[in-house]
Formats: C-alpha cells, structure tokens, sequence
C-alpha cells in the first residue's frame, strides 16, 4: 500500500491530530505566561525578558492561550492561526533575528515551526472533527 492510499484510508485523523497538538502546544505557552503552569514566569517577566511593552506581552500571550484553545477545538480555526503567525512573525522579528537568520543559533526553530503549522492551518481550516463544524456546519472563520 502506498503512503497516498493509506491517508485516504486515514480521512482526517493525522490532519486532527495535528491541529489537536499544535494547538494544545501553542496554548501552553500562553498558558505559562499567564502563570497557569511552568517555570513561574509570567507576562510581566516575559516582558522584561524580551524588552517587550507590557500591553505586547499581554496580547502575545492571549493569543497564545486563547488562540491555542480554538485551534485545537476546531473554533474560528483560520482566524486563530492567523493570529498565531502574526505573533510568531513578531517573536522572530523582535526576539530571534537580531542574534542572526539561522534559527539553529538565535532559537528560531520553535517560532519557524508554529509559523509553518500555522500556514497548514490556515490554509486547511478546522476539517472534520471540530466544533466549528459542528455549530456552523462548515468552516467559517
């Protein structure tokens, strides 16, 4: 069998679980932020961390939770990887890039990664198995 008859064969169970732990990952870190789990920073230490004005850090990890929720419950799903690139954009323009364009040496990598995961999202939307399906009947947002 082949890769491409056996993801037919899967439907939208790899793509779910996908979005299901890219979502979940991205709303830790939001998570986190807000002191809800990890290593006790919060957004103020968060924001004097990066030399980030306060109201940035507090939107960055409001996305980050909110917008992790939604994608992983397949919930206005485009919208909330788009957001998510806008901060991951951001992250890599403010935080990463300035030590250099390799990712390997200025820890770019989880950034570049969630920006791509994001791109998939929003090209792909919430698919099956998600509650914007399930309210809307179609992927909307």
């Amino acid at each position: 069998m082949t890769i491409g008859k056996l993801m037919k064969r899967c439907g939208d169970y790899p793509y779910l679980a996908f979005r299901v732990i890219v979502g979940l990952l991205f709303m830790l870190h939001g998570a986190q932020k807000y002191g809800l789990m990890g290593d006790g920073t919060t957004i103020a230490k968060f924001a004097g961390l990066f030399h980030l004005p306060l109201a940035l850090a507090y939107a960055a990890a409001t996305i980050e939770l909110v917008g992790g929720a939604c994608i992983l419950l397949g919930l206005f799903t485009r919208s909330a990887a788009f957001l998510g690139s806008v901060v991951m954009i951001t992250a890599l323009a403010i935080v990463h890039f300035p030590n250099g364009i390799n990712p390997l040496a200025n820890q770019g990598e989880l950034p570049l990664l969630f920006l791509a995961s994001f791109l998939v999202i929003m090209v792909n939307g919430a698919r099956a198995w998600s509650l914007e399906k399930a309210i809307l009947r179609h992927d909307k947002f």
